[in-house]
């Protein structure tokens, strides 16, 4: 099988070139034609070399002449004189505006859930302004603009008409940042008119936190969108319902363009040991492969891990088993690649 396709793969650190290199041999075992350049990117390579990015100008121009590229997890240490992650960088660069994760249970799950979180991740808290007002306090900019709130909220409503959901949760904080949710909910009053089948609840995020703690199946089939930290939080909160944070998986989405990542960090402690769960590594990876059109195999990798987790024989630790990172990622291998052969 060919392709013209072509996706840099960056390594990452801690955990994230095994989990990498699992996600890219499930991939040529289901014999996907696109072209995988792997790369070093992220706080390991940065402390080995130096300079004021995780990224290095050679690997920028290569991501700059590939059709996507796949994020393995990578640290971001927290220091202010750290660069600024490699997540951050290349969704601002790049303009990629909606970060996606669906919430999707397994069947040995102890509750049944289904939606999806669209967050905006190009700017927010996540813009990086801040300063030191004097050594006892500091500032930091929540930076909200009509445009950036028009692509994730476009993104929301015509995601939720593709899956059939009839409802979107707008998730704030507009009784305390009446400014910047403000512009926030004003663009989701305006597009909402474009969808009128689409109903729209505006939810407080404290509010939305406790209800997914408390009873998360009112949000089955339908969006929870919101700003970049809202987002990032409620995401993670909801990813605690799905067995575990290993297995959500995430794209992020511009215009023209794509970064595909796990949505769990690089736990360098467990870096090396082949222990740790390879789902939303192996299923980032199908997702970028249906993005760049070998839709047949994301379906069968897809269908594969669903299989695996729901056996509940060849899974990792965190899901209860005792499997090692390559041996459950080997079984979804082989799995698919029998589906793709029937």
């Amino acid at each position: 099988m060919s392709s013209n396709k072509r996706a840099i793969v960056i390594k990452g650190d801690g955990t994230g070139p095994e989990l990498v290199a699992a996600m890219t041999n499930v991939l040529k075992t289901c014999n996907s034609g696109i072209e995988l350049i792997a790369v070093d990117a992220g706080s390991e390579f940065w402390e080995k070399h130096g300079g004021n990015s995780y990224i290095t100008e050679e690997v920028w121009k290569m991501l700059e002449n590939s059709d996507a590229c796949f994020k393995g997890p990578t640290t971001t240490i927290p220091n202010p004189n750290a660069p600024r992650s490699v997540a951050v960088s290349i969704r601002q660069r790049f303009q990629l505006h909606s970060n996606i994760r669906p919430i999707k249970t397994y069947k040995n799950s102890k509750v049944n859930l289904n939606f999806v979180c669209v967050r905006e991740a190009t700017e927010g808290l996540y813009t990086g302004i801040e300063f030191k007002i004097n050594d006892d306090a500091a500032l930091a900019i929540r930076k909200i603009t009509r445009l950036g709130c028009e692509r994730v909220i476009k993104t929301g409503f015509r995601l939720a008409k593709e899956k059939s959901f009839n409802k979107i949760f707008a998730i704030t904080k507009r009784n305390i940042l009446k400014e910047t949710d403000g512009i926030f909910m004003s663009v989701v009053d305006k597009i909402k008119k474009e969808y009128p089948s689409i109903d729209v609840e505006e939810y407080y995020i404290d509010n939305v936190t406790q209800q997914l703690v408390k009873n998360p199946e009112r949000f089955n089939n339908s969006i929870l969108l919101s700003t970049n930290l809202f987002m990032d939080i409620i995401s993670e909160c909801a990813s605690g319902h799905v067995g575990s944070i290993g297995n959500v998986y995430s794209g992020n989405y511009g215009d023209n363009y794509a970064m595909f990542e796990p949505a769990h960090g690089s736990a360098p402690k467990y870096a090396g040991q082949d222990k740790v769960n390879p789902v939303a590594t192996i299923l980032s990876g199908a997702w970028m492969v249906d993005y760049l059109g070998e839709k047949d195999i994301s379906k069968a990798i897809f269908e594969a891990t669903e299989n695996v987790i729901d056996e509940n024989k060849y899974v990792t630790y965190d899901l209860g088993g005792n499997a090692s990172l390559s041996k459950m990622a080997n079984e979804i291998a082989s799995r698919a690649g029998l589906l793709l052969r029937k």
